[in-house]
């Protein structure tokens, strides 16, 4: 059980709650217990479904800490831990394609729905079943050409992705392709990062660049289940982007999508140490054959690369100022601040059922 005071765990409207304690985002114990109750149960991102080209083709992919193959099969996707039933060896090393998986420790080999086919050297096992050992599987699910994984998922995956869909038309996120990863490694807890992306409330501050793209005036939050969407319209006057409009959504509890005309960002804020993260950003595009497509690519990791970097000083920095022991807790703005009281909402709920 996580030591957090019940004050601090209370449902209170934003008009008249705190924010979470500073000791969340620097204790030890507290990324531990994330580690092992919350992100298993929530859905997490692990690509698009182009990026399976192939029948019995697989990748290895980190769900919540854990190595998981996801495999693309003829009636659809699986996903089992990296992990043999003998004595726990791995199954895979890297991405690859096969018709089955074989443990690299002492060769036990399974089909492609996980069901043990050749327990090697076994003889003399006495109650030895091999429909026992079968994978582990995980659950799968997906949506608009993406795929999500779940351990042991809270809540079902529609609930967390209900509208977007309709909200966005009549742009589809399975149009678009995959361009390329960029990792960046963050001095800051993951909650840090996930609370800044939550609010445009910093966009005059930190974000000057940004600020002369979007119009802050009308910048909106909705709120919908496990996700929130930030809004704003682009005139498209400055700045890589055309006319039309930006929706930032956050899905629960460390997935962004960043969606602009002909463009897609997935950003996956990954902890890897109390005080630290790394966040991948994986750009898809439409048609990258479209001289305008190429151009906008150019101009839009270059403009994402200083946006990113003011995102990381002030996330480094709010850190810092987190762990310095001078800091409790803080208020929120009840007009910028409504996607980050639900995300923080959604926490306490965790924590205090875990």
């Amino acid at each position: 059980m996580l030591n957090i005071d019940a004050n601090d765990l209370s449902q209170e409207p934003i008009e008249r709650a705190s924010t979470l304690p500073a000791s969340l985002y620097v204790e030890p114990a507290v990324l531990e217990w994330e580690r092992q109750h919350l992100f298993p149960r929530t859905w997490q991102w692990v690509g698009a479904v182009h990026q399976w080209q192939k029948e019995n083709e697989y990748k290895l992919c980190d769900v919540a800490g854990r190595s998981v193959l996801v495999s693309r099969q003829a009636d659809g996707f699986r996903a089992f831990h990296n992990v043999c039933r003998h004595r726990g060896g791995p199954l895979a090393y890297a991405d690859g394609c096969s018709k089955t998986f074989q443990c690299k420790y002492h060769g036990w080999t399974y089909d492609l729905s996980g069901q043990l086919k050749n327990a090697n050297e076994m003889n003399g096992a006495q109650n030895f079943d091999a429909e026992d050992f079968r994978l582990k599987a995980l659950d799968v699910a997906l949506w608009d050409g993406q795929i999500f994984v779940a351990i042991q998922p809270a809540f079902a995956h529609a609930e967390l992705v209900a509208g977007i869909s309709q909200r966005i038309q009549p742009l589809q996120l399975a149009d678009l392709s995959f361009h390329r990863r960029v990792v960046y490694p963050i001095a800051c807890n993951w909650k840090v990062y996930v609370d800044n992306y939550l609010e445009g409330y910093h966009l005059p501050y930190v974000h000057p660049g940004l600020s002369k793209v979007l119009d802050y005036r009308v910048y909106r939050t909705e709120l919908g289940g496990y996700h929130s969407l930030q809004c704003s319209p682009i005139d498209g006057s400055s700045g890589p982007y055309a006319a039309g409009e930006a929706f930032y959504y956050f899905l629960y509890p460390n997935m962004m999508l960043n969606i602009l005309p002909n463009r897609l960002q997935v950003n996956l804020v990954e902890p890897t140490g109390p005080q630290s993260c790394r966040v991948l950003f994986d750009y898809f595009y439409g048609d990258p054959a479209k001289p305008e497509v190429q151009k906008l690519m150019e101009e839009d990791e270059s403009f994402s690369d200083e946006v990113q970097d003011e995102d990381i000083r002030i996330c480094e920095w709010v850190q810092r100022g987190l762990a310095s022991g001078s800091y409790e807790r803080g208020r929120y703005s009840p007009i910028r601040e409504t996607g980050l009281h639900h995300f923080h909402q959604h926490l306490r709920q965790a924590y205090a059922h875990g």
